[in-house]
């Protein structure tokens, strides 16, 4: 990357860890950096091993093709990982309103084309999003494959030992019992594997959604046995 997007991530950087600083830990600026790190061995590995076929659905809706033949941008892709929660839905009832990225971008230094690149990549990161209108979130990744990669990176920091501590602290935050979060690995967390858009993606969240399964057969073996001792 060039100095003028080096300055450009720096600052983006630095608004970021000031704008997740109120939020739980489950969405702090640590799960952040976790996400650019993935996202960073994500698009390594994919423009890596290009030339590839384009990137489209085959057949069934979360069967997908990889990464496409063009390359993938690297400041698209970081710029994304680092604003990616800024207006999360979860947490827009603390601000005051919903941000301009688009306009942020601008304002530090970014040309209106990778202003509102990132800023559509980022319309499209939430899980919440892809369930409410898939075929748009298809759409988006078509005009702007970097999403693909900063969604699976997104995805893969809410798997595996992580996930698990990141599923229990937002459950506690919201006043959740401990079995409410444990029923959130199957209703959300173990549906995440089939949802990857990359193969790197998809070869992270097999390992990572195994340590989930795991940690819920340790789980039901300890709670049953509990349960079945307190039986009369």
């Amino acid at each position: 990357m060039d100095d003028r997007i080096i300055r450009l991530v720096d600052i983006a950087t630095i608004y970021v860890q000031e704008y997740m600083s109120a939020f739980d830990s489950s969405h702090d600026y640590n799960h952040v950096a976790r996400v650019l790190a993935l996202a960073k061995m994500i698009l390594k590995d994919e423009n890596a091993s290009l030339p590839r076929p384009s990137h489209a659905p085959r057949g069934d809706k979360n069967d997908w093709e990889p990464v496409p033949p063009m390359g993938l941008s690297e400041p698209v892709v970081v710029l994304g990982a680092l604003l990616h929660d800024v207006n999360d839905s979860k947490y827009l009832n603390q601000l005051e309103s919903p941000v301009s990225l688009a306009e942020l971008l601008k304002r530090w230094g970014a040309d209106h084309q990778l202003a509102i690149r990132v800023e559509r990549l980022c319309q499209g990161v939430s899980y919440s999003t892809e369930m409410r209108d898939p075929q748009w979130v298809r759409n988006l990744i078509q005009e702007i494959p970097e999403l693909a990669v900063v969604q699976d990176a997104d995805r893969l920091d809410a798997l595996g030992a992580v996930g698990i501590g990141r599923c229990f602290t937002f459950g506690a935050s919201r006043g959740r019992g401990l079995p409410d979060s444990v029923r959130h690995f199957e209703e959300k967390l173990l549906q995440l594997e089939r949802m990857m858009k990359t193969r790197t993606g998809r070869e992270m969240a097999k390992a990572r959604t195994e340590r989930i399964r795991e940690f819920m057969r340790w789980w039901n073996d300890e709670t049953e046995a509990i349960a079945g001792g307190m039986a009369f």
